[in-house]
């Protein structure tokens, strides 16, 4: 099975077994501007989901090693992750290593 593949059944899982999770699951925007990430620090739920919109002129990405990869991202384009396990997801920009953020999972 794909890594998406196995992901999405995780969380349809995840999903069904605690049912009380999708009413409370959100929707997180960050914005990718000027070479940061805003908010650079994001403090979510299980269950939640975190959009990332590149607005600089650049292209961008979001790396967390071994959790989660987006493409490359052009000027307005976005990228979501829902967060399934509690945890601490540090992230990067493969293009520009020196941008960063983090995502506490609770």
């Amino acid at each position: 099975m794909t890594t998406t593949l196995l992901r999405s059944l995780a969380l349809a899982a995840a999903l069904l077994l605690a049912p009380g999770l999708r009413a409370h699951a959100e929707e997180i925007k960050v914005t990718i501007d000027n070479f940061t990430f805003s908010p650079a620090e994001l403090k979510v739920k299980v269950g939640d989901t975190v959009t990332w919109t590149n607005h600089d002129d650049i292209p961008h990405t979001v790396v967390s090693a071994g959790k989660f990869r987006s493409k490359t991202m052009d000027t307005d384009n976005s990228f979501s992750f829902t967060f399934i396990s509690a945890g601490d997801y540090k992230y990067f920009c493969s293009l520009h290593p020196h941008m960063t953020g983090m995502i506490k999972v609770e």
